[in-house]
Parts: C-alpha cells; structure tokens; sequence
C-alpha cells in the first residue's frame, strides 16, 4: 500500500473517528442500502432528528454520507461503494465465529 501523506493520514483518522460514535455509526449502516431521511433515521435509531442532523452535518463533512434532494426531502446515503464495502466487510467479520488462530 501507498505511503500517505500527512494531510491524507489526517483525514483518514478523522474518518474512522466519525464511525467511532454508535450514533454516527448507526446512521452511516442505516442509509448503506437506500436514501434515507432525518425523520426515518431518528425514528430507527430512537433519537432526535436534531441529532441526528447534527451528526449528519459532521459526516457530510468527512464525505461518508451525501443528501441527494427528492422534492422537499433530502434523503442521505452512504457517500460510495469504498465506504460501503469497508462497512459491509466490517459487519462479515464481526459475524465471523470467533477462532483459536493464535
């Protein structure tokens, strides 16, 4: 793998300190699949649309997730497929059975 610079290294640790937080976490798996609104994710994750706005600002920020307006709504998915296909083999792995590899 290709050495990064610090600037890249920067925002490579910013990122993975976004999906540090459960809640900023829970919102970037809950729009993986399909475009999903503040309301719809508040509703799913039990908690305010304001938080859950507020997260959302932050992980616009970092480009994991990006709003794509439909009509009066913005629906926000994961930003693309090298953030969901890290995510989704993540989530492989924890389902992996734990084994005795030393």
């Amino acid at each position: 793998m290709d050495l990064l610079t610090d600037d890249q290294l920067t925002e490579l640790g910013e990122m993975f300190r976004m999906l540090g937080d459960p809640t900023r976490l829970g919102i970037v798996l809950s729009c993986m699949d399909e475009g999903m609104s503040v309301g719809s994710m508040a509703e799913q994750l039990n908690a305010s649309p304001s938080l859950i706005s507020h997260h959302l600002r932050l992980l616009r920020a970092t480009r994991l997730v990006r709003g794509k307006r439909q009509g009066r709504n913005v629906l926000y998915l994961v930003s693309d497929d090298h953030v969901r296909t890290m995510l989704q083999n993540m989530v492989e792995h924890i389902h992996e059975e734990k084994g005795d590899t030393p």
